[in-house]
């Protein structure tokens, strides 16, 4: 019979705010990419972008072996495989190699990836990369999360998973510093702008959507507030899964893990200077970017949004 499967090479979503939304997009990956025959799953992004949020959207009651709150599961199951009984081992497996490393041999962690493979288990990996010489193969499925979430179903041919690593690694710097501008924008904001405000994603910038009415904002006197916060380079830090500190400030953040370490660090921000108005939605959308050309950017986001269109 055939292989019905797509002939998937590669898809690009935009990595989302917060953890809730990263858990969806998890989800929706899942029933869109993933079948029953892929066993190899390789993960790929810096620390703190979020692939532990996307493991569990994907992998609903994973457990895994070490996470962002300091868990760390020991012994590692992947390395107990024949011991126990084997009829209740897992189904599926996770690893992360970065991790892993600083105890267990590459070479080690590469032999128990390969048995698990062969007893008909699924392996999931976080910083496959590191390990990909020691395996000799490819993953049914690569996934790569910086700013945006990279998708990839490689074939003999690639891609290579140090091609989806130096995409995503190249263009986290962004998202950090997007988020933590869109924060002390929030900052900036009367308490009900705050409360009322949702969140949206833009290339290299960000999206703080008011719905039915517009806010009270003097968005070039925004602008000037949030880049004097810039050059003071106060430093941004966690404080719990809902709070982050920026200075001697508390400030409520639904993504606390994904920022710059300190305000100095965001480079060339831009507010567009009026709100846009989406009418498919009836919202007021403010837009930001930052990095290089952030000006241009926005004047090209600004002449190609969307145009009415039928009601």
């Amino acid at each position: 019979m055939a292989d019905r499967r797509p002939t998937h090479i590669l898809s690009s979503y935009f990595a989302p705010r917060g953890h809730n939304r990263m858990y969806a997009l998890g989800m929706q990956l899942a029933q869109l990419y993933l079948n029953p025959h892929d066993r190899l799953i390789g993960i790929i992004g810096e620390a703190g972008s979020g692939k532990s949020a996307l493991i569990r959207g994907m992998f609903p009651g994973l457990e895994l072996t070490n996470d962002d709150n300091g868990v760390y599961v020991r012994p590692l199951p992947l390395l107990e495989q024949d011991r126990g009984f084997a009829f209740f081992a897992p189904h599926t497996y996770h690893v992360d190699i970065r991790f892993e490393n600083g105890f267990t041999q590459m070479a080690t962690l590469a032999d128990a990836i390969i048995e698990a493979l062969q007893k008909g288990r699924r392996v999931v990996v976080e910083h496959f990369d590191l390990v990909y010489p020691f395996l000799g193969a490819n993953a049914n499925i690569l996934i790569g999360v910086g700013e945006q979430v990279l998708i990839a179903r490689p074939n003999i041919f690639g891609p290579e998973p140090e091609e989806i690593r130096d995409a995503v690694y190249k263009s986290l710097p962004y998202r950090l510093m997007a988020h933590t501008a869109e924060d002390l924008c929030e900052m900036c904001m009367t308490e009900h702008d705050r409360e009322r405000c949702g969140h949206d994603d833009v290339r290299h910038g960000f999206a703080i959507y008011f719905p039915d009415t517009p806010p009270d904002i003097d968005i070039p006197a925004l602008e000037a507030q949030v880049n004097a916060i810039i050059a003071e380079n106060l430093p941004v830090g966690y404080v719990d899964d809902n709070h982050i500190s920026v200075g001697d400030k508390i400030h409520k953040c639904n993504g606390p893990r994904i920022h710059v370490h300190r305000t100095g660090q965001i480079q060339n921000f831009r507010l567009m200077h009026h709100l846009v108005y989406d009418r498919f939605k009836r919202r007021y959308v403010l837009v930001g970017c930052v990095g290089e050309g952030s000006d241009k950017v926005l004047e090209r986001l600004d002449n190609q949004r969307q145009q009415p269109g039928w009601d």
